[in-house]
């Protein structure tokens, strides 16, 4: 296992007090082992790491398996996944500043983790995410254009989950990882052998539903996997105000196994995805994956992170930036030239028009919509509802009547 510095944080304690001190993790094998951060001088994570932020392969006896058959163009596909995740985010933000949008999540930052998470699913597999998912969104074949609808205020989430296996972003924080694994449970009760991912952040690892999440997955078996996001900071709150122990380890007192990967490292991500996938589906139960990223931009648009972190962390994180990282990678292994790069770059345009375009030609939204999927079947009160609000409507054309 390969380990890198937490750069510009200060070392994690563990349970003891103890700052740098080993930890147990399971991996890919089932097996339990002992690690220790570089040198065996406690200065960072255990982590999993294929990739570093030079660009050189590690080789991982647990997860090599998982990605030893990437071709050179699979491996500019997740080049071209981030790079295209990224400049429709930048565009999303750009929209939000000029008021077309009322608010953004960007995910600045955390493209491999989302990339590799989403390339690791299978079409059958089912994904739920939080508001911040914009490249597994990609990955499952959503418009991009679809993800910002509710952004604008026309709809509640734009697209029909069942086309993609993709649910809708989810804003009540946790929340989501309840009903994957209550899809979970169901789809084992129908003997199905997919999957399902649940997404969430650091700051939602904190919520009462993600526990009782891995409760009543760890008890009924269930097939999910809990992909964890943690960027560092929930909103304004760092991960070290959150939690005593690594996120990873918390999977261990709800008897499953947990894993912390490098989440910069998109190959290490896609290769941690597959084997928590793999076990879920072969009825071997839950995994909690905590991706180790960082949160580039702010939390949201209305948020400053120049009030509650420096500049000098974030510069330590661009060293680690998962793009470059691939791209160095590709150009030393001759995966690629300047010509790819120079297409990918004008794809990249075409997308930002094309999304800019469709935000502003959105039709505004039917007042009325809202009352059409609360119940499969209707419901009086929601009919009481409709009416009141007819009504509430119809006042404003009496008003301007006069």
């Amino acid at each position: 296992m390969t380990v890198e510095s937490s750069a510009a944080r200060k070392p994690r304690r563990t349970a003891a007090g103890k700052a740098g001190t080993s930890g147990e993790t399971t991996g890919a094998t089932g097996t339990k082992r002992t690690t220790r951060s570089a040198a065996g001088k406690g200065t960072g994570p255990e982590l999993v790491q294929l990739l570093t932020p030079e660009g050189k392969r590690v080789k991982n006896p647990e997860y090599d398996a998982y990605v030893a058959g990437i071709t050179p163009d699979e491996l500019r596909g997740l080049y071209r996944d981030m790079v295209l995740t990224r400049r429709f985010d930048a565009e999303a933000t750009a929209l939000q500043r000029q008021g077309e949008l009322g608010l953004w999540a960007s995910l600045l930052g955390q493209e491999a983790a989302q990339i590799g998470s989403g390339r690791a699913t299978r079409e059958d597999d089912y994904v739920f995410p939080t508001y911040r998912e914009h490249g597994v969104a990609w990955c499952r074949g959503v418009d991009p254009a679809n993800l910002l609808g509710m952004f604008r205020g026309v709809n509640n989430g734009g697209w029909d989950p069942n086309s993609n296996n993709f649910h809708l972003y989810t804003i009540v924080i946790g929340s989501q990882t309840l009903h994957a694994t209550g899809y979970a449970m169901g789809i084992a009760k129908d003997g199905a052998d997919s999957a399902v991912i649940a997404y969430f952040g650091d700051g939602a690892s904190s919520q009462g539903d993600v526990a009782e999440s891995f409760t009543f997955s760890a008890v009924y078996n269930a097939p999910v996997v809990f992909f964890c996001q943690n960027n560092q900071w929930a909103i304004s709150e760092p991960t070290e105000r959150q939690t005593r122990v690594p996120l990873y380890q918390r999977a261990q007192g709800y008897g499953f196994p947990g894993v912390r990967v490098d989440g910069n490292d998109v190959l290490a991500c896609l290769a941690v995805t597959k084997w928590a996938l793999e076990r879920a589906r072969n009825g071997e139960g839950p995994t909690l994956v905590e991706a180790y990223t960082y949160r580039m931009g702010a939390h949201t648009t209305s948020d400053d992170p120049t009030r509650y972190r420096g500049d000098e962390e974030r510069l330590a994180w661009e060293a680690k930036d998962p793009i470059l990282r691939l791209r160095r990678y590709l150009e030393a292994s001759n995966h690629t030239d300047e010509g790819f790069f120079a297409e990918l770059e004008a794809e990249s345009e075409t997308l930002g028009r094309r999304v800019r375009e469709a935000v502003r030609a959105m039709p505004d939204p039917d007042h009325f919509a809202i009352f059409e999927n609360a119940y499969a079947d209707g419901h009086a009160l929601v009919d009481e509802e409709r009416a009141q609000f007819a009504a509430y409507q119809a006042s404003f054309a009496e008003e301007g009547g006069h």
